[in-house]
Order: C-alpha cells, then sequence, then structure tokens
C-alpha cells in the first residue's frame, strides 16, 4: 500500500505497532514501565505501508526507532530498551536469575504464538 512514510521527530522514540498485537504490547509496556516518552504508529498489517517493508523486511510489528536507528523483534526491541535507558530495570543482574527469567519469558512467548495462530 502506497502511503508517505510520517517523519520522524528527532530524539523522540517511535514504535509501529498494533493494537492488538500482544508481540508489540511488550515494547510499549517497557517504555511505560520507564516512563520514556515515545509516539505509536500503530499499523494495519492487512494493508501494510510500502515504507514499513523498509523498516521490517519480516513485515512484523513492533519496529523501534530513534533516528538512524530501527530496531525489530519484540524481545530484542525490549532488551535494547532496558539497557539503553538503565532507569527503572527490568533484568536483574545476576547471570543466573536473567537466565531464569529468559525461560519463563520463553515459554510465554511460545504459548503467545500459539494462541495467535489458533483459528478461534
Amino acid at each position: 500500500m502506497a502511503s508517505a512514510f510520517p517523519p520522524l521527530t528527532p530524539g523522540k522514540i517511535r514504535v509501529c505497532s498494533m493494537r492488538s498485537c500482544p508481540y508489540a504490547e511488550r515494547t510499549r509496556l517497557v517504555l511505560h514501565h520507564k516512563n520514556i516518552e515515545h509516539e505509536v504508529v500503530n499499523i494495519d498489517l492487512l494493508q501494510k505501508p510500502s515504507w514499513f517493508w523498509d523498516r521490517n523486511p519480516k513485515g512484523a510489528v513492533p519496529i523501534f526507532e530513534l533516528d538512524d536507528k530501527v530496531i525489530y523483534e519484540s524481545l530484542i526491541c525490549s532488551d535494547y530498551v532496558d539497557e539503553a535507558y538503565p532507569n527503572n530495570k527490568l533484568t536483574p543482574s545476576d547471570p543466573y536469575r536473567r537466565a531464569q527469567d529468559r525461560i519463563i519469558v520463553e515459554l510465554f512467548s511460545k504459548g503467545i504464538g500459539d494462541l495467535m495462530k489458533s483459528p478461534n
């Protein structure tokens, strides 16, 4: 779908999202938890704008943008935000505890994926 790329505001984070996507919600929740100002551009995933594919060749949300930085995949976006903005840290400093937390996140991620594929 042809549409104009909405101009980025220098220094402001943009998240390309979809209102009902739990993966995009993950990144938005991290930004809200850390009280980081950002803007959200909701994408119609059935009619993706042409510029969207330049940001993520997989055609999925979320996409995190800040100036010339573009990151996609929800866990990667969330990890980046947690590391780049250390206030209200989400991940523990202990490597073992962090690994245990990642196991739980992976288990829930697989469950969400299964629900998203469900025909009902």
